[in-house]
């Protein structure tokens, strides 16, 4: 039986695909000997963005440091494998179905979301293989995720919060913070990436009430055991507390990921029983891979329909912040790499989002806009609805049949002009479908 097979099976065990609940998976868990109590030391990762590099950069520095490191990641590129990732790499296609059907039975079609089968399918796989530790990322929300059943992690992390999924976590910051929260544990230690005022109170007041110790970002004025860091040409500065530590640049691009990597330094620092030194701090983030987040395609069929000279990047981000990073990072990348490039998106995007909240940072900045579906995605925006919607927003945009189809037009378009930038986006589906197809492959 083959994992696909499997998957789609089970997605018939619950009429909703987010149906946020503890029940359902705790029951489920009971039936397979409590899993979640045998894992490793735990990392529980939670935000709106971020939250994935974050564990890239804590998986790289904790490997360069020589620790065997598990992680759990969603949703994934092109296999669903890649979000199991044991210590010695993606799960095996055999043993994930395996693991998946034994869930099943164990299940005897009571009522679970595929979300809460898969992870406990997940937390069998981490409990039967060695580790030192396992990074765990949430994978919505917070206080009602099926992950949130870990006992008492080791460190609890709360990325960057932002209006994102408010149909699920709330229509105000302060909601969806408050959900994030729910992750905290009594006398577990808790790094907060950079927060906007209403969600540290709401993140803080929660703390305070559990007895959660903090670490927050650039807060002097709470505790003793704030961060923050800054940038130069050298590299990255991290400071902790009274610790500091000149690092080099990450690897992954974005004037966003210095954030990201700082916040994941500060991780190591608060994360008592493991010793990751400044040069596996330093080995790690220069070697940091995370597929989809301004990733340059250099090669492969999509890239050749561009004329000679052109940047062709993916990124998945699909909310208002992400568009903030993005358009932050081309800015930069206009007056601090020479020339500067006209820039051309390719975006689709699912009913859930916001095109206009995500466009508006790119907006100056933009010269065209090609909306494009998401294959295999019957929740994807229709490309004339998506153009229309950008359109009235104040871009320049049409609509395409394919990503293919947009990346010809681009190429007749500034065929004798300057060389462009082009960057596909919108969607973490639309980004996936993208390697599939053009690679290179996810490993």
């Amino acid at each position: 039986m083959t994992t696909d097979a499997v998957l789609e099976r089970l997605t018939l065990l619950h009429p909703k695909l987010i149906d946020l609940s503890l029940g359902r998976v705790r029951r489920l868990l009971a039936k397979l000997g409590h899993p979640e109590r045998a894992l490793p030391p735990v990392v529980h990762v939670a935000g709106t963005n971020g939250k994935g590099s974050v564990i890239a950069y804590l998986r790289a520095m904790l490997g360069a440091a020589g620790y065997a490191v598990q992680a759990y990641t969603s949703p994934h590129l092109v296999r669903f494998s890649e979000r199991v990732r044991l210590a010695g790499g993606l799960i095996g296609e055999d043993d994930l179905a395996g693991l998946l059907e034994e869930c099943e039975r164990a299940c005897k079609g009571d009522p679970v979301t595929f979300f809460e089968i898969t992870t406990a399918a997940a937390f069998l796989a981490f409990s039967r293989s060695p580790a030192d530790i396992l990074l765990l990322e949430v994978g919505l929300g917070g206080r009602l995720d099926a992950t949130n059943v870990v006992p008492h992690p080791r460190l609890c992390v709360i990325a960057p919060v932002s209006m994102d999924h408010m149909g699920f976590l709330g229509d105000t910051l302060t909601k969806i913070a408050a959900e994030k929260a729910g992750i905290l544990k009594p006398g577990v230690p808790a790094v907060l990436g950079p927060q906007r005022t209403a969600a540290f109170n709401a993140i803080a007041a929660i703390a305070d009430g559990i007895g959660a110790p903090l670490a927050p970002h650039a807060r002097p004025e709470r505790n003793a055991d704030w961060w923050w860091f800054e940038t130069s040409a050298a590299g990255l500065t991290v400071h902790a507390g009274d610790w500091s530590a000149d690092l080099p640049h990450p690897a992954l691009p974005g004037v966003h990921q210095a954030e990201n990597a700082a916040l994941a330094v500060t991780c190591l620092r608060r994360l008592d029983g493991f010793d990751v030194d400044e040069r596996a701090m330093a080995r790690g983030l220069s070697n940091t891979a995370w597929p989809a987040r301004l990733q340059h395609l250099t090669g492969g069929p999509l890239a050749d329909l561009l004329p000679e000279g052109a940047e062709l990047w993916l990124d998945g981000g699909h909310n208002a912040a992400a568009g903030a990073v993005l358009g932050e990072t081309f800015t930069a990348w206009n007056s601090g790499r020479g020339a500067a490039r006209p820039l051309y998106l390719v975006l689709g995007m699912m009913r859930t989002k916001d095109p206009a909240g995500f466009f508006a940072p790119l907006a100056p900045i933009t010269e065209h806009v090609f909306a494009v579906p998401i294959p295999g995605e019957d929740a994807s925006i229709e490309p004339d609805a998506l153009a229309g919607a950008l359109s009235r927003a104040g871009a320049s945009a049409t609509s395409c049949t394919s990503v293919d189809d947009a990346l010809r037009a681009i190429a007749r378009e500034t065929g004798a002009g300057p060389s462009p930038r082009v960057l596909i986006c919108g969607s973490i589906y639309l980004a996936g479908d993208v390697l599939r197809r053009n690679g290179p492959p996810v490993t």
